[in-house]
């Protein structure tokens, strides 16, 4: 079979990764083959079923010193042979970017208010958050801010270089941005509250790592447990992915609610619809009228299940 393979005189086809359960050869095949001792002969095969010892590596050839007799003691010892040599191993990333679910294990502690709740949240996540005691790249916290009963929160990835410096979530053109947003739909920045997965700005601000997301993640989740709005949005890919634990782009999940579930450390867990929409900064970027368009029209599914008018303005603006 060797030597047919190497002359091209057999070709055979099979999928067995995606789980093929016979190796096909063409109808009426001719094979010539050269037998010992005799004239070429031909044989005509047949489709067969798949035979995975046929695929199986081959044992080793026996070699002639393997089946001669032992060493006398006359006789000096073969050398012993070099050990083959080992493939590098291949290196692994040790941290994953892929999305990792958010584990709701965080309680905030008691209080009369849900601002004074928020308040000591704040406090225990500064003193107490896996990821950032830890982290070096940030050079001031940026836990969150806004109305404790808001009904619309909005949730973006992590802190930039400005969030850094002034300690407030959504600052600068991106800020601005988000801020001419809230205004369309006939809201305040007072009136909503704005938050973000991370609470301590990445290096260079890259995508936040597994492990980050684990340890300051839950944080997040707990601040949503306390407030309990009625709809979230996702500003931006990472946040959905990190968020929603999906792999799906935005674009694929832009424009759709999918829904999270809060509140299971504090005992009572309870559903909420989340919009995934573009990052303000990608509107800077791409400050076109069909992105505009999609926005708007996310933003409009979001006051609809909020049960609020879509101001007239913003929608004679949109068309």
């Amino acid at each position: 079979m060797t030597n047919l393979l190497s002359r091209g005189r057999l070709e055979v086809e099979t999928d067995l990764l995606l789980g093929a359960e016979e190796v096909l050869l063409p109808a009426g095949m001719i094979i010539q083959a050269q037998q010992p001792g005799s004239e070429t002969a031909s044989a005509r095969i047949e489709p067969a079923r798949f035979d995975a010892s046929l695929f199986a590596a081959a044992p080793p050839k026996p070699q002639a010193r393997d089946l001669a007799e032992p060493p006398s003691a006359s006789q000096p010892s073969p050398k012993p042979r070099a050990a083959p040599a080992q493939p590098p191993e291949i290196a692994h990333p040790t941290e994953s970017l892929l999305p990792n679910p958010l584990v709701d294990r965080v309680s905030a502690p008691a209080a009369s208010t849900k601002a004074e709740r928020l308040a000591l949240l704040d406090r225990l996540h500064a003193r107490e958050c896996p990821h950032c005691t830890t982290a070096t790249a940030h050079t001031r916290l940026v836990f969150g801010e806004g109305n404790p009963d808001a009904e619309l929160v909005f949730v973006g990835e992590a802190p930039g270089e400005t969030e850094d410096k002034v300690g407030r979530p959504f600052v600068g053109r991106a800020g601005e941005k988000l801020d001419e947003m809230i205004h369309a739909m006939g809201l305040k920045r007072e009136d909503v509250y704005i938050a973000n997965v991370l609470k301590s700005r990445p290096p260079d601000n890259r995508t936040p790592l597994a492990h980050e997301v684990d340890g300051c993640g839950p944080y997040l989740l707990a601040q949503l447990s306390v407030i309990r709005p009625k709809v979230i949005v996702c500003l931006g890919g990472p946040a959905t992915k990190l968020l929603l634990a999906t792999e799906l782009g935005i674009t694929r999940m832009r424009g759709a609610f999918s829904k999270v579930e809060l509140g299971r450390a504090e005992g009572a867990p309870f559903e909420v619809p989340v919009m995934p929409t573009f990052h303000p900064a990608y509107l800077l970027r791409n400050y076109t009228v069909e992105t505009r368009a999609q926005v708007w029209e996310d933003l409009k599914k979001v006051l609809t299940a909020l049960g609020r008018a879509i101001p007239m303005r913003a929608a004679s603006r949109s068309g």
